[in-house]
């Protein structure tokens, strides 16, 4: 066994609840890694009490004491990416360099973070003669943030930063594929002078999930997933008159047409279905391949076979994953769609043969397929065809998510319709994965979020806070109006 067995992270101490533990292997080589607790009720309302009990004082620090912790942090996590993109790599499989990547955005995350005091600044004005309205950012309390296995280390940061400097407390529930990873965040967290309490970690499956949306003492949730989880949740906090906001599943179109650059695009769009074996909610699903691309298609094949999987691309996460992934496969072949390159024969290399992988598939179908209106979270490039741009948008547009979604082109004029038509909430030109730097936000359209606001960026503030307006007047002597 590669690690020890792993506990609960709650009131800064490890926690050993009496419940079942879940093995967990590694999708790599099929090491047995370690086991983690799948916890019940009782065990989250005990993260829950510790992080109601630390909001007392947390929310009382000002928002630079508070950011203080997070400059410490940030300096622990860079002297440490390699031991963190190494637990990911045996965890869930990713790569070292996409995990080393993955880390890098969580420490541009922290150090947006870090900037709060300068971004989350109220408004002040003399509204009327000797009147002055002035408004504060008030946090909710305790909080929750459901996280998953494809970016365990990023994803967490997407909110705890941000929710954590604004003064809340919270309980972060990690997927069973990857706790490790998160529990390292709490470990170093306490490290960089965090008061015991404010973060706590609570492995475990569907009844933690449950116990989060349902308990009374905790005032918002984030959540990251597929959308038939995140509706549930949303509707069961709602019900349970919370906050939530939701992050679901996406579909994201590419639209490729004759004037793009082919070798730039035939690199960015392997890179963009390719990277983290296609398990990421940003990737490229569907090419929309607009009049003769031919040869730029020719191109995307022969760049897609220098991805080796086990080698540098990522490992599938679990069994699981992998079967339904060859499902999809499997039944696009079965109703005709043409296989330009079959990933499920691809064998690891040495030592590695018991290992989850797939290599890179790319398939093309009609517009409308399961296979092209369907996420398979997966290595696979669907591609259809459109005889014009407004026929490719038709297409894209016709997807129920809208996370992303990019064209490729030197056509100025076509890339202003595009970014002006596509139904997604981030878009890009001549970029594989449209996802935008901080600080502006992440956050899709349609199915793929359910509730209001980005998860990240300033966006974010209002969702982790309350908004106290307070009126002053102090001076008995000035004129008073109707205002006054």
């Amino acid at each position: 066994m590669r690690y020890s067995n792993l506990s609960n992270f709650i009131d800064g101490k490890s926690s050993n609840p009496g419940v079942p533990r879940m093995e967990r292997y590694s999708p790599v080589d099929g090491e047995l890694l370690s086991s983690l607790p799948l916890s019940d009720a009782k065990e989250l309302d005990k993260a829950v009490q510790a992080a109601k009990k630390a909001f007392a004082d947390w929310s009382q620090w000002t928002i630079k004491e508070r950011t203080g912790v997070f400059y410490k942090y940030y300096e622990l996590l860079s002297k440490r990416l390699p031991e963190i993109a190494d637990i990911q790599y045996h965890e869930m499989g990713k790569i070292p360099a996409e995990a080393l990547q993955e880390v890098g955005k969580s420490l541009e995350l922290t150090e947006v973070a870090c900037s709060m005091p300068q971004m989350a600044t109220g408004d002040f004005e003399e509204v009327s003669r000797g009147v002055e309205c002035h408004d504060v950012r008030v946090p909710l309390g305790v909080v929750a943030s459901i996280t998953p296995f494809n970016f365990p280390h990023m994803v967490p940061h997407w909110t705890l930063p941000n929710a954590l400097v604004l003064g809340n407390t919270m309980i972060l529930k990690p997927s069973r594929e990857a706790p490790y990873t998160v529990l390292k965040i709490g470990e170093m967290m306490k490290e960089a002078g965090l008061p015991d309490g404010v973060l706590n970690i609570v492995c475990g499956g569907r009844e933690v999930v449950n116990a989060i949306v349902e308990h009374p003492n905790i005032q918002g949730i984030t959540f990251v997933g597929s959308t038939k989880v995140a509706q549930m949740v949303y509707a069961k906090g709602c019900a349970n008159f919370k906050r939530v906001l939701a992050l679901g599943s996406a579909n994201n179109h590419l639209i490729l047409l004759p004037d793009a650059h082919p070798a730039n695009s035939a690199a960015n769009i392997a890179a963009s279905y390719l990277g983290c074996a296609g398990q990421r909610c940003m990737s490229a699903c569907v090419l929309v391949a607009v009049g003769d691309v031919d040869p730029i298609i020719a191109k995307l094949v022969e760049e897609s076979k220098k991805f080796v999987p086990g080698v540098n691309m990522s490992a599938i996460v679990n069994t699981e994953a992998k079967a339904n992934i060859i499902g999809y496969i499997d039944r696009a072949e079965k109703d005709g769609a043409n296989i330009l390159l079959d990933g499920r024969g691809a064998k690891p290399p040495a030592g590695k043969e018991k290992g989850q992988y797939l290599g890179p598939t790319i398939i093309e179908a009609k517009a409308g397929s399961e296979i092209a209106m369907e996420e398979n979270f997966g290595p696979i490039l669907t591609i259809v065809r459109a005889r014009t741009l407004d026929e490719a948008l038709d297409i894209a547009n016709s997807s129920p998510y809208g996370n992303g979604g990019s064209i490729f082109t030197q056509s100025g004029r076509a890339a202003e319709i595009f970014c002006k038509k596509i139904q997604a909430g981030m878009v890009a030109v001549n970029v594989g994965v449209p996802v935008p730097r901080e600080p502006f936000s992440f956050g899709g359209w349609k199915n793929s979020i359910v509730g209001g606001g980005d998860i990240t960026g300033k966006s974010s503030f209002g969702f982790w806070t309350k908004l106290k307006k307070i009126s002053v007047k102090w001076n008995p002597d000035k004129p008073v109006n109707w205002m006054a």
